[in-house]
């Protein structure tokens, strides 16, 4: 477990980070000119990034290249209930945050690209036939 913790230490503190992140209240931003899916495309490059933490830290962990179907997953679940969490505390605890399903749908894309990212480098990294 320790082993697994000292691995995943930049996973963690990216995870942390960006729960600070999407709860900080958003002060002063109204002026900044930025386009209408801004916030969703920081939610995608958050999980993308934490994604691909989650998969290096399993990387050093197990000193290898290869994945299991398992592996991803519990990627998927970890980063679903983190997603799944700042929505539920924007709605409920931080209420000057709001809470949608399109900030959700944004987490996942985000983890679904750095996945596919993932199991695309891999292939490629080792020479395996692509179907």
């Amino acid at each position: 477990m320790l082993e697994t913790i000292k691995c995943q230490y930049l996973a963690i503190l990216w995870a942390i980070f960006v729960l600070i992140m999407c709860d900080m209240p958003l002060s002063g931003t109204e002026d900044l000119p930025l386009f209408a899916g801004f916030d969703k495309l920081v939610h995608l490059g958050f999980f993308f990034v934490l994604t691909v933490f989650l998969f290096f830290g399993k990387i050093r962990e197990q000193l290898s290249y290869t994945y299991r179907t398992l592996t991803i997953v519990k990627i998927v679940l970890i980063t679903a209930a983190l997603a799944g969490g700042i929505e539920l505390l924007q709605w409920k605890v931080f209420t000057y945050r709001s809470a949608e399903w399109w900030d959700f749908f944004a987490d996942m894309l985000g983890v679904s690209m750095a996945i596919f990212s993932y199991i695309f480098l891999h292939r490629t990294r080792f020479d395996e036939k692509l179907i």
